[in-house]
């Protein structure tokens, strides 16, 4: 199976297992029957993808966060409230379907002590946060704008609408 079917096919299943298809639609298929939600993975590498994934799957991950420089040079759309993603693991296999709840785009330096904590790694404190942050924004940049305290980060809180086990 490659991996636009595969992703098809998770959509499908996580649709009907979220209800996210019950009601019948007079006018034809509605834009999720259609397309399946953006798919994409967290962090930058495998390793990463698969740890942050398991957190996730966990629930001990609710929130991320991701540099608004990266979005802009990458040409792609901020995250909203109540829109859908699909969470991919390390190998690119579709694992979760997320909802975002809530997106505010923050000054570095001003992401707070819950946002650290709802990201759930390391012992989740803001300086823990911090510092994976400060390192992951300066080595895995999509811009060339370097690191600063001011940077604008998407902080983003989301919640699990299905999930699969590997």
């Amino acid at each position: 199976m490659d991996d636009e079917s595969e992703i098809r096919s998770f959509w499908d299943l996580a649709r009907f297992h979220a209800k996210l298809n019950s009601a019948p639609s007079y006018f034809g298929p509605t834009t999720l029957e259609v397309l399946p939600p953006s798919a994409w993975s967290f962090g930058a590498t495998p390793e990463q993808a698969d740890g942050l994934l398991g957190l996730v799957l966990d629930g001990t991950k609710t929130a991320t966060a991701s540099a608004l420089w990266d979005y802009e040079a990458d040409g792609e759309s901020l995250p909203e409230a109540d829109t859908l993603s699909i969470i991919l693991d390390g190998r690119g296999h579709p694992r979760a379907l997320i909802e975002s709840t809530q997106v505010d785009v923050v000054p570095f330096d001003e992401v707070d002590e819950e946002h650290a904590y709802l990201e759930g790694e390391g012992e989740r404190s803001l300086a823990h946060w911090r510092e994976v942050h400060e390192r992951f924004f300066t080595e895995h940049a999509a811009h060339d704008r370097g690191f600063s305290e001011d940077m604008p980060v998407v902080c983003e809180r989301f919640r699990v609408v299905y999930q699969v086990d590997s």
